[in-house]
């Protein structure tokens, strides 16, 4: 299949295209920057065909899929900066990014006829109550400005596109740019006691692995809405970060131990700091992958032993 990828210079878009790269399908990254901009590690995604596109230009958008007539666009392009989307100064352009955008993506699927992957969060939802959201819930409450627009895509893609796969994911990490992991390795370096919340209740995404599910998923014809993160149980960030360090203790780097480093888990209310309101129920139910055939995400506890392994997790210094 012939494969456009927004957002290569993302954690997802990243791992999207070296994913397809190894199954044989033709991806075509974009982003904004006028060459590939992510990670230079030396994977397939580096060397692989790339298009410089605004999406948030209708015009562009439409001459440039138009030109490449893709069997699937996976939409992984968006504004995720959730405190920053909060100010009154960057509303309408984190609007054009995320509901904009993807309605010109839509349009131009539509007119194609091709499917079009579109990646959303939970923070569609209220993020209250202790259930696990149901992909097929449409009740819809967001909570601040980067889930009110993330669920205006939502609504635009499916408005237009019939053969789409609508995915939320949460608490997402990769190795292609920041995230919480090696914000908190980033953090115990330098301090020997760490507040972090512990009443937000989710699960992490690994984007190794959630590349590999989309994959199988264009390759079907299995549309529809999908929750997708790494199995291993419901979390606190908390939790999460206790494990962080346990396991960075354990491959040797002993900053992290228990007797170096001391976590204190705090309420959000105490934490205090988050312009945007946050959810504190990020639980998310992903049976219907397996009621569709396709295969979970393995456990996050083995999701963050991999990352841990590689490079982007614990940089080699230079050594002069």
């Amino acid at each position: 299949m012939k494969v456009f990828v927004t957002g290569v210079a993302g954690q997802l878009g990243h791992d999207v295209m070296n994913e397809l790269y190894l199954r044989g399908h033709e991806g075509i990254g974009t982003d904004l920057a006028p060459v590939y901009s992510g990670a230079q590690d030396g994977t397939a995604v580096t060397r692989m065909p790339y298009v410089s596109m605004d999406i948030t230009d209708a015009d562009m958008v439409d001459r440039t899929i138009s030109e490449i007539r893709p069997d699937v666009v996976v939409h992984c392009a968006a504004w995720t900066a959730v405190d920053l989307a909060e100010d009154e100064d960057k509303v309408d352009k984190v609007r054009a990014i995320n509901a904009g955008g993807t309605q010109h993506i839509a349009a131009v699927c539509k007119k194609l006829d091709c499917k079009m992957v579109y990646i959303s969060t939970d923070y569609v939802f209220d993020g209250q109550g202790t259930k696990a959201w149901q992909p097929d819930c449409k009740d819809y409450k967001p909570l601040n400005v980067y889930g009110q627009t993330k669920l205006e895509g939502e609504l635009a893609v499916t408005a237009a596109v019939e053969k789409f796969f609508i995915v939320r994911i949460a608490w997402v990490f990769g190795v292609n740019g920041k995230n919480f992991i090696k914000t908190m390795l980033n953090v115990g370096k330098t301090h020997d006691r760490l507040k972090v919340v512990s009443d937000q209740i989710g699960t992490p995404t690994y984007t190794f692995d959630l590349a590999r599910l989309l994959a199988d998923m264009i390759e079907t014809e299995k549309y529809g809405y999908y929750h997708a993160t790494n199995e291993g149980g419901y979390i606190s960030w908390y939790d999460f970060t206790v494990e962080i360090f346990r396991q960075a203790a354990e491959l040797g780097h002993a900053e992290y131990g228990r007797d170096s480093l001391t976590v204190t888990p705090v309420t959000t209310a105490e934490y205090g700091i988050s312009k945007a309101a946050r959810p504190f129920n990020s639980r998310l139910d992903k049976t219907k992958l397996t009621e569709n055939g396709f295969v979970p995400l393995p456990t996050w506890q083995d999701a963050l032993h991999r990352f841990l392994q590689t490079d982007e997790a614990f940089p080699k210094q230079n050594v002069l």
